[in-house]
Protein backbone atom coordinates (compact mmCIF):
# COMPACT_ATOMS: atom_id res chain seq x y z
CA UNK A 1 0.00 0.00 0.00
CA UNK A 2 1.10 3.21 -0.81
CA UNK A 3 2.06 5.37 2.35
CA UNK A 4 -0.53 8.23 1.58
CA UNK A 5 -0.14 9.72 5.00
CA UNK A 6 3.19 9.22 6.20
CA UNK A 7 4.08 13.12 5.78
CA UNK A 8 6.54 12.56 8.57
CA UNK A 9 10.31 11.06 8.96
CA UNK A 10 10.09 7.59 8.88
CA UNK A 11 11.70 7.16 12.52
CA UNK A 12 8.08 8.27 14.12
CA UNK A 13 10.71 9.50 16.76
CA UNK A 14 9.17 13.49 16.28
CA UNK A 15 11.64 14.77 13.68
CA UNK A 16 10.70 17.43 11.21
CA UNK A 17 7.73 16.40 9.23
CA UNK A 18 8.27 15.55 5.17
CA UNK A 19 6.34 15.07 2.25
CA UNK A 20 4.61 11.77 1.47
CA UNK A 21 2.53 10.60 -1.41
CA UNK A 22 -0.57 12.96 -1.03
CA UNK A 23 1.45 16.07 -1.19
CA UNK A 24 4.22 14.51 -3.89
CA UNK A 25 0.98 13.95 -6.02
CA UNK A 26 0.65 17.74 -6.09
CA UNK A 27 -1.31 19.02 -9.40
CA UNK A 28 -0.67 15.37 -10.54
CA UNK A 29 -3.06 12.09 -9.76
CA UNK A 30 -2.99 10.34 -6.60
CA UNK A 31 -4.25 6.93 -7.91
CA UNK A 32 -5.56 4.80 -5.24
CA UNK A 33 -6.25 0.76 -6.81
CA UNK A 34 -8.65 -1.54 -4.48
CA UNK A 35 -9.80 1.37 -2.67
CA UNK A 36 -11.60 -0.63 0.29
CA UNK A 37 -8.36 -2.40 1.05
CA UNK A 38 -6.91 0.12 2.28
CA UNK A 39 -7.28 1.04 6.25
CA UNK A 40 -10.26 3.56 6.98
CA UNK A 41 -8.47 5.74 9.28
CA UNK A 42 -5.63 6.27 6.16
CA UNK A 43 -8.57 7.38 3.75
CA UNK A 44 -10.26 9.23 6.50
CA UNK A 45 -7.12 11.45 6.29
CA UNK A 46 -8.19 12.14 2.47
CA UNK A 47 -10.75 14.54 3.25
CA UNK A 48 -9.03 17.58 4.53
CA UNK A 49 -6.62 17.71 1.09
CA UNK A 50 -9.27 16.59 -1.27
CA UNK A 51 -11.58 19.82 0.41
CA UNK A 52 -8.79 22.70 1.42
CA UNK A 53 -5.98 21.43 -1.09
CA UNK A 54 -3.30 21.01 1.79
CA UNK A 55 -2.75 18.58 4.47
CA UNK A 56 -1.47 19.58 8.23
CA UNK A 57 0.76 17.30 9.90
CA UNK A 58 1.37 17.50 13.47
CA UNK A 59 4.43 16.10 15.36
CA UNK A 60 5.82 16.47 19.42
CA UNK A 61 8.29 18.98 17.25
CA UNK A 62 6.73 21.09 15.13
CA UNK A 63 3.14 21.34 12.75
CA UNK A 64 3.82 21.58 8.65
CA UNK A 65 1.33 22.12 6.11
CA UNK A 66 1.93 20.73 2.99
CA UNK A 67 0.51 21.70 -0.83
CA UNK A 68 -2.07 18.52 -1.77
CA UNK A 69 -4.20 19.74 -4.32
CA UNK A 70 -4.61 16.38 -6.61
CA UNK A 71 -6.56 14.60 -8.66
CA UNK A 72 -7.61 11.59 -7.00
CA UNK A 73 -8.45 8.27 -9.19
CA UNK A 74 -9.12 5.18 -7.12
CA UNK A 75 -10.42 1.99 -8.52
CA UNK A 76 -12.15 -0.89 -6.44
CA UNK A 77 -14.41 -4.20 -6.99
CA UNK A 78 -18.29 -4.23 -6.24
CA UNK A 79 -17.46 -6.71 -3.79
CA UNK A 80 -14.69 -9.03 -2.31
CA UNK A 81 -14.58 -12.01 -4.72
CA UNK A 82 -15.11 -8.85 -7.45
CA UNK A 83 -17.58 -11.20 -9.47
CA UNK A 84 -20.45 -9.57 -8.09
CA UNK A 85 -22.76 -8.20 -11.83
CA UNK A 86 -20.39 -10.64 -13.89
CA UNK A 87 -22.13 -12.70 -16.64
CA UNK A 88 -20.82 -15.82 -15.25
CA UNK A 89 -22.85 -15.97 -12.04
CA UNK A 90 -19.95 -16.84 -10.36
CA UNK A 91 -20.42 -14.13 -7.27
CA UNK A 92 -21.61 -16.12 -4.03
CA UNK A 93 -21.07 -13.07 -1.63
CA UNK A 94 -24.43 -12.27 0.54
CA UNK A 95 -25.69 -8.69 0.48
CA UNK A 96 -24.70 -8.22 3.58
CA UNK A 97 -21.19 -9.42 2.93
CA UNK A 98 -21.73 -6.57 -0.19
CA UNK A 99 -22.65 -3.97 2.20
CA UNK A 100 -20.02 -4.53 4.58
CA UNK A 101 -17.33 -4.00 1.96
CA UNK A 102 -19.04 -0.75 0.35
CA UNK A 103 -18.94 0.64 3.58
CA UNK A 104 -15.81 0.83 4.25
CA UNK A 105 -15.20 3.56 2.33
CA UNK A 106 -17.36 6.30 4.05
CA UNK A 107 -20.12 8.42 3.21
CA UNK A 108 -18.01 11.77 3.64
CA UNK A 109 -15.34 10.70 2.13
CA UNK A 110 -17.51 9.78 -1.16
CA UNK A 111 -19.20 12.75 -0.96
CA UNK A 112 -15.82 14.58 -1.99
CA UNK A 113 -15.58 12.01 -5.46
CA UNK A 114 -17.37 13.88 -7.77
CA UNK A 115 -17.71 10.83 -10.55
CA UNK A 116 -18.45 7.33 -9.47
CA UNK A 117 -18.54 5.09 -12.23
CA UNK A 118 -19.65 1.44 -12.70
CA UNK A 119 -17.75 -0.33 -15.39
CA UNK A 120 -19.35 -3.56 -15.98
CA UNK A 121 -17.62 -6.67 -16.93
CA UNK A 122 -17.33 -7.57 -20.74
CA UNK A 123 -18.12 -11.24 -22.28
CA UNK A 124 -15.24 -13.07 -24.21
CA UNK A 125 -16.73 -11.64 -27.66
CA UNK A 126 -17.24 -8.14 -26.43
CA UNK A 127 -13.55 -8.36 -25.51
CA UNK A 128 -12.51 -9.39 -29.03
CA UNK A 129 -14.70 -6.72 -30.55
CA UNK A 130 -12.55 -3.22 -32.15
CA UNK A 131 -13.77 -0.25 -29.82
CA UNK A 132 -14.88 2.29 -31.38
CA UNK A 133 -13.95 5.78 -29.95
CA UNK A 134 -12.08 9.15 -30.41
CA UNK A 135 -8.16 9.78 -30.31
CA UNK A 136 -6.42 11.07 -27.26
CA UNK A 137 -5.39 13.86 -29.44
CA UNK A 138 -9.08 14.78 -30.17
CA UNK A 139 -10.20 14.39 -27.10
CA UNK A 140 -7.08 16.40 -25.58
CA UNK A 141 -7.98 19.49 -27.93
CA UNK A 142 -11.84 19.20 -26.10
CA UNK A 143 -10.37 19.14 -22.56
CA UNK A 144 -7.76 22.34 -23.13
CA UNK A 145 -11.20 24.52 -25.10
CA UNK A 146 -13.16 23.48 -22.28
CA UNK A 147 -10.01 25.28 -19.73
CA UNK A 148 -9.84 28.29 -21.99
CA UNK A 149 -13.38 28.77 -21.61
CA UNK A 150 -13.03 28.52 -17.85
CA UNK A 151 -10.16 30.61 -17.62
CA UNK A 152 -11.72 33.53 -20.23
CA UNK A 153 -14.80 33.36 -17.93
CA UNK A 154 -13.84 32.83 -14.17
CA UNK A 155 -9.90 33.44 -14.28
CA UNK A 156 -9.73 29.88 -12.93
CA UNK A 157 -10.64 25.97 -13.49
CA UNK A 158 -14.13 25.26 -12.23
CA UNK A 159 -13.38 22.91 -9.69
CA UNK A 160 -11.65 26.13 -7.61
CA UNK A 161 -14.83 28.02 -7.65
CA UNK A 162 -16.10 29.16 -4.47
CA UNK A 163 -19.92 29.25 -3.25
CA UNK A 164 -20.95 32.69 -4.51
CA UNK A 165 -18.87 31.79 -7.75
CA UNK A 166 -20.74 28.52 -8.40
CA UNK A 167 -24.10 30.26 -7.60
CA UNK A 168 -22.84 32.95 -10.58
CA UNK A 169 -21.02 30.40 -13.40
CA UNK A 170 -22.92 27.50 -12.68
CA UNK A 171 -26.94 28.04 -12.60
CA UNK A 172 -28.24 25.82 -14.33
CA UNK A 173 -31.53 26.73 -16.30
CA UNK A 174 -34.94 26.27 -15.25
CA UNK A 175 -35.85 22.61 -16.22
CA UNK A 176 -32.61 21.93 -15.00
CA UNK A 177 -33.06 23.42 -11.64
CA UNK A 178 -35.92 21.16 -10.92
CA UNK A 179 -34.05 18.02 -12.00
CA UNK A 180 -31.38 19.06 -9.68
CA UNK A 181 -34.26 20.08 -6.92
CA UNK A 182 -35.32 16.68 -7.07
CA UNK A 183 -32.17 14.73 -6.92
CA UNK A 184 -31.74 16.64 -3.89
CA UNK A 185 -34.46 15.54 -2.52
CA UNK A 186 -34.52 12.20 -3.48
CA UNK A 187 -30.98 11.14 -2.65
CA UNK A 188 -30.78 13.37 0.71
CA UNK A 189 -27.67 15.45 -0.61
CA UNK A 190 -25.63 17.44 0.98
CA UNK A 191 -24.87 20.72 0.59
CA UNK A 192 -21.58 19.56 -0.62
CA UNK A 193 -22.63 17.48 -2.84
CA UNK A 194 -24.87 19.69 -4.47
CA UNK A 195 -22.23 22.52 -5.08
CA UNK A 196 -19.83 19.75 -6.70
CA UNK A 197 -22.46 18.14 -9.33
CA UNK A 198 -23.27 21.79 -9.85
CA UNK A 199 -19.49 22.27 -11.14
CA UNK A 200 -19.92 18.87 -12.63
CA UNK A 201 -22.36 20.11 -15.28
CA UNK A 202 -20.71 23.65 -15.47
CA UNK A 203 -17.86 21.14 -16.90
CA UNK A 204 -19.81 18.62 -18.73
CA UNK A 205 -21.59 21.78 -20.40
CA UNK A 206 -18.16 23.57 -21.31
CA UNK A 207 -16.91 20.44 -22.56
CA UNK A 208 -19.87 20.60 -24.93
CA UNK A 209 -19.72 23.71 -26.23
CA UNK A 210 -22.61 25.17 -24.51
CA UNK A 211 -22.19 28.55 -23.37
CA UNK A 212 -25.47 27.68 -20.10
CA UNK A 213 -25.79 24.33 -17.99
CA UNK A 214 -28.82 22.89 -19.53
CA UNK A 215 -30.86 19.60 -18.02
CA UNK A 216 -28.93 17.18 -20.43
CA UNK A 217 -25.88 18.49 -18.28
CA UNK A 218 -27.40 18.11 -15.21
CA UNK A 219 -28.62 14.72 -15.67
CA UNK A 220 -25.31 13.52 -16.59
CA UNK A 221 -23.50 14.99 -13.66
CA UNK A 222 -26.27 13.74 -11.33
CA UNK A 223 -25.71 9.93 -13.02
CA UNK A 224 -21.96 9.99 -11.74
CA UNK A 225 -22.87 9.87 -8.38
CA UNK A 226 -25.12 6.65 -8.00
CA UNK A 227 -22.78 4.14 -8.74
CA UNK A 228 -21.49 3.00 -5.43
CA UNK A 229 -23.99 4.33 -3.30
CA UNK A 230 -26.86 6.85 -3.16
CA UNK A 231 -26.07 9.13 -0.51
Amino acid sequence: MLPIVQNYTRSHSGGSPRPGEISLAHCGVLFLDELPEFERKVLEVLREPLESGQITISRAARQADFPARFQLVAAMNPCPCGFLGHHSNKCRCTPDIVARYQDRISGPLLDRIDMQIQVGSLTQDELMLQADGESSATISARVRRAFEVQQARQNKANNLLTTKEIDRHCKPDLVGEQLLKSAISRLNWSARAYHRVLKLARTIADLAGAAAVGQVHVAEAIQYRRALRER
